[in-house]
């Protein structure tokens, strides 16, 4: 099944921000119609809520870690921090 398959039209209205947004991610190159800077757009801030759930429950995570298991967890950090740092990374 191709793209155009799975695809549903909507008609909707948008400030002219969000429309000069739009063509300048085709006038970039980076989207080949305003569908499909529509979808990059979502996409984007879908990876950026993605990545603000992440922190959030992450931080919920640590927050409610028994002592001892936090005081595992640093000691771990630490000894990775120590790894990491004795590995060079070549340029």
């Amino acid at each position: 099944m191709s793209a155009l398959n799975n695809r549903r039209k909507i008609s909707t209205t948008v400030s002219p921000k969000t429309l000069a947004y739009l063509v300048s991610l085709q006038k970039r190159g980076q989207a080949t119609s305003l569908a499909q800077a529509v979808d990059i757009a979502v996409e984007r801030a879908r990876r950026a809520e993605n990545r603000a759930r992440l922190e959030r429950d992450t931080a919920a995570y640590f927050a409610r870690l028994p002592a001892r298991a936090a005081n595992e967890e640093k000691r771990l950090e630490k000894a990775l921090t120590e790894m990491v740092d004795e590995v060079e990374f070549e340029d």
